[in-house]
């Protein structure tokens, strides 16, 4: 059996491959382990094969993990759909957020992003193959998001989050990332602070490095399959 740090070097390789293939700089794509719904063990074993940048889709599981991990200063990026209620252990807890799809959720993690902590880093997601069962803004609602979250002191705008249709043709994934690395060069002209591309995940990262992702989201490429267990 591969063990999570082998598939974690496998991954790691596949990502200088393509930085080297499309012409990327070395380095440039960052890997961001989804370790929604995986044991502490799990997360732990990552954490000591070098990962440090973990996701996590549900609030309450988030959190658990955050504190019995806590040992290990971890970065945590919430990167599931965002309930109005949840945005307090959101802004209190997590050092990222990738899902902000409207202004007023932006303006909750604003206000309840404490003091003490260095502004929240913001993904505004766009929903690119507008799809009614996703999450996100449409391309022309995201520059008003990004402008309102550009105002607020207790957020850094950091770029622009996206999960396309699910596409095996290599083309069709292609296009859908460009669509959104062209709206994210046209928002850095006005947005300084916007420098990352979250898009790519285990069928579709090499798609997203071509077209120019800064950060891949990878959950059963590194962790096997997901195990069933409640959520919140």
């Amino acid at each position: 059996m591969i063990s999570i740090t082998e598939k974690i070097e496998g991954v790691l390789t596949e990502i200088q491959r393509c930085e080297t293939l499309y012409g990327r700089q070395m380095g440039s794509v960052k890997l961001l382990a989804v370790s929604k719904k995986q044991g502490i063990e799990k997360i732990a074993e990552a954490a000591a094969a070098g990962l440090v940048d973990f996701g996590e889709n549900y609030l309450q599981e988030g959190l658990e993990k955050i504190q019995q991990l806590a040992d290990l200063n971890l970065t945590w990026h919430f990167i599931g759909p965002i309930q109005s209620n949840k945005t307090r252990g959101i802004a209190e807890n997590f050092q990222w957020v990738h899902s902000v799809d409207r202004s007023s959720i932006a303006e909750r993690l604003n206000k309840q992003r404490p003091q003490g902590q260095p502004p929240l880093n913001v993904c505004v997601q766009v929903n690119i193959s507008n799809e009614t069962a996703k999450s996100g803004a449409t391309l022309d609602g995201a520059r008003a998001i990004c402008e309102a979250v550009s105002q607020l002191p207790q957020l850094s705008l950091r770029g622009l989050m996206a999960i396309p249709a699910a596409h095996t043709d290599v083309a069709e994934q292609r296009a859908s990332f460009l669509a959104l690395a062209r709206i994210f060069e046209s928002l850095r002209t006005d947005f300084a602070s916007m420098d990352t591309l979250s898009m790519g995940m285990s069928n579709d990262f090499e798609a997203a490095i071509a077209e120019g992702s800064t950060m891949i989201r990878i959950g059963t490429g590194l962790f096997g399959a997901r195990p069933t267990q409640a959520v919140s």
